[in-house]
């Protein structure tokens, strides 16, 4: 799961593929996405995963491993 999840946020962002990546990666902070960019890469999850992610649920991301965790526990 987290590979994929990681794989979307460099498509997103238009990263190179050996950027660093962790669960305690922070979007924000880390990757620099702006808010347009953190909407575009949830709905990206959205599609990618037959999921909804509410806007208030999406504003609790802190990092990576957030969304991995939140996403997993959507699917099962």
């Amino acid at each position: 799961m987290f590979e994929k999840v990681k794989e979307i946020i460099i498509d997103q962002l238009g990263l190179d593929e050996d950027v660093v990546i962790e669960r305690s990666t922070s979007m924000m902070r880390d990757l620099e996405a702006d808010s347009l960019d953190a909407v575009e890469i949830i709905m990206a999850f959205e599609d990618e995963f037959d999921i909804e992610i509410p806007d208030e649920e999406a504003e609790k991301f802190d990092n990576i491993g957030d969304i991995v965790d939140y996403i997993e526990a959507k699917l099962n």
